[in-house]
């Protein structure tokens, strides 16, 4: 994290971005604790999901505008003058509340959520002109943390404020607000240091000479040629859906619980209601953290479906309890699980997506992801005027939450299970992948290395983004425990009377350009050097494109998973050992096996002059 802190401009711009959501959040906070306060049940719940829709409805109409001015002007320039927008915005909200104009308040929250939709894809988009690729997790963590604290800040801030401001007796919104106007100032004043900041962003672009017909917006060719870009890339498409039911999830239950609290839990004190919610907030700072370590090597998709699991776990827990503790808990564990498909998933968009498409793919990421939310609480006001309670709207998101982890799971299976056995392992090695640069992005790779343990298979993957696709002996792969997870990752059976069938699959997935890893010497070592090296493999090779890449595993032997004749301690400690990795530079397809033994055993000496 120090080091993207080291970034040129990421501290005025993470500070921006802090002031942008504490303002937004402190309107909505006042607004929101009015409603609490003078409404009951469905009421309630009605006033705050409209309430909540009004924020995301700029998002949604003003999807195409704000690609078009993030991509045709500069992005500092845009937050620039969104910040400026937001300081004259507020100011006609003080006003509103000085005069006891609730419903005025209210439409405002529409005009200052459109500053936000225009200074998002700018404010996201800003990160691929800082940052190099591999910092996206990280930023995008830093990024995330700092708004969930902005968040965090302005419910608690402006809730306490909102209580103590209440010195006298009220009968209506009117009365309230009047009472609460000075906090208004607090929202001007945080406009102004926000407008400050990005008058210190260091401006690296000067936009795109497009231009813009009105015509075509107002007529929906512009949108329609935009969700077509959206949906080019099947993947990007599918995290922008995920991204959307987590987000449309939170509404609905930050809308209901209110009315939850109020009448289950007897709770009136706005300061223990949102304080509750907040603790999602410190859950998303703590999940944030989480992503950016488990990311350290590699954006790791496991993330996505263990994040997932993790909200539908918190979902099921909710409404069959009433503790204030294990609540709290809930809503802690759902942030968690929220940030860690909110990292992910925002960093893939942007790793995947392209320069010159990135400001519409952003702006369509939040129309989607707002539409989605609209959707739900335009469905959330229809069942509470039907006569839904929140304990209802609690199981009917329970349900949506099963549907987004199967989904999930359906795509990234097979990388969740690999972050399980990392992390499994990580608790008693740890494990350092080395160059991994060498590794082909693309493009068919047969990799091969020294065989020390039981492990190794687990260890290769490590620091490896793409998936790679083991043979493995036949009667190791048929034991009942072990063949479920092997089909997961398509490990290649193979054995003596079947190594023509093993090698025919191994080289079909090169062909198709996968990696496909195989130990050469064919058996784990006995005394951890390094064996002979068998010519099996060219079988595989021959007639390939691509790249043999060599690795060296040196730490593992002597462990419990080796076949040391005696277990022993790496002299570095007891609890931890510290196993390396190392990936050397790619050879021809066609080499021979001197030639990827002296590889290999180049890689290990180099390990030791280390």
């Amino acid at each position: 994290m120090s080091r993207i802190l080291h970034i040129a401009g990421v501290l005025p711009y993470a500070l921006a971005l802090f002031l942008n959501a504490f303002t937004d959040l402190g309107h909505k906070i006042i607004l929101q604790n009015t409603v609490f306060k003078i409404y009951d049940d469905q009421t309630q719940i009605i006033y705050t999901a409209i309430l909540n829709a009004l924020i995301l409805l700029p998002f949604i109409f003003l999807f195409t505008p704000s690609g078009y001015l993030s991509h045709r002007f500069s992005k500092v320039k845009v937050m620039r003058y969104g910040a400026l927008a937001a300081v004259f915005i507020t100011l006609f909200i003080t006003l509103c509340y000085y005069q006891g104009w609730f419903w005025s308040a209210f439409l405002l929250t529409l005009v200052l959520a459109a500053q936000s939709a225009i200074y998002s894809p700018a404010k996201y988009g800003y990160i691929k002109e800082i940052a190099s690729e591999r910092e996206f997790a990280p930023l995008n963590a830093l990024v995330q943390s700092v708004t969930t604290v902005a968040i965090l800040s302005g419910i608690m801030a402006y809730t306490v404020l909102f209580e103590t401001s209440l010195h006298g007796p009220y009968s209506s919104e009117a009365d309230i607000l009047r009472q609460i106007a000075p906090l208004g100032w607090l929202l001007v004043l945080g406009s102004v240091i926000e407008y400050g900041l990005t008058l210190r962003l260091i401006d690296r672009g000067n936009g795109n000479r497009i231009s813009f017909d009105i015509k075509k917006y107002l007529s929906g060719r512009y949108l329609r040629r935009n969700l077509v870009l959206l949906r080019r890339k099947g993947e990007i498409f599918n995290a922008i859906v995920f991204l959307s039911l987590f987000w449309s999830i939170s509404q609905v239950i930050l809308a209901a619980f209110g009315a939850y609290a109020k009448r289950t839990l007897e709770i009136d004190n706005t300061i223990v209601v949102q304080g509750l919610m907040a603790l999602a907030a410190f859950g998303i700072i703590a999940g944030s953290v989480v992503a950016s370590r488990l990311s350290r090597h590699y954006l790791h998709k496991g993330l996505i479906a263990a994040g997932a699991i993790i909200i539908t776990l918190m979902l099921f827990v909710l409404p069959m309890t009433r503790s204030l503790g294990m609540i709290g808990f809930v809503f802690f564990g759902f942030g968690i699980g929220g940030a860690m498909m909110i990292v992910s998933l925002n960093a893939l968009i942007q790793a995947t997506t392209p320069s010159a498409h990135l400001s519409y793919v952003l702006s369509g990421n939040n129309w989607v992801q707002n539409l989605f939310m609209t959707i739900f609480l335009v469905l959330t006001t229809v069942f509470a005027f039907a006569g839904w309670d929140s304990l209802m709207l609690f199981y009917a998101m329970l349900g949506v939450g099963i549907f987004l982890t199967l989904a999930v799971l359906a795509r990234y299976k097979d990388y969740f299970v690999w972050l399980v056995f990392e992390n499994i392992l990580a608790l008693r090695y740890n494990i350092i992948p080395m160059h991994t640069h060498n590794i082909p992005k693309s493009g068919p790779v047969l990799m091969m290395g020294n065989h020390i343990s039981w492990i190794d298979w687990i260890l290769v993957q490590v620091g490896v983004e793409r998936r790679i696709r083991y043979l493995m002996e036949r009667s190791i792969y048929q034991k009942r425990f072990i063949r479920p997870i092997m089909e997961l990752g398509e490990v290649i059976p193979i054995s003596q009377t079947g190594a023509k069938e093993a090698f025919k699959e191994a080289k079909s997935r090169l062909k198709n350009g996968e990696i496909v890893a195989i130990f050469p010497e064919g058996t784990i070592s006995h005394d951890g050097e390094i064996g002979k090296i068998h010519p099996g493999y060219r079988i595989i090779a021959g007639g390939q494109k691509g790249a043999i890449v060599p690795f060296y595993i040196d730490g593992i032997y002597g462990s419990v998973f080796s076949r040391s004749d005696r277990r022993h301690v790496a002299s570095h400690g007891w609890f931890r050992r510290n196993v390396r990795i190392l990936y050397g530079e790619p050879l021809p397809m066609e080499s021979d096996p001197e030639t990827v033994y002296n590889a290999i055993n180049a890689l290990k000496e180099k390990n030791g002059a280390q």
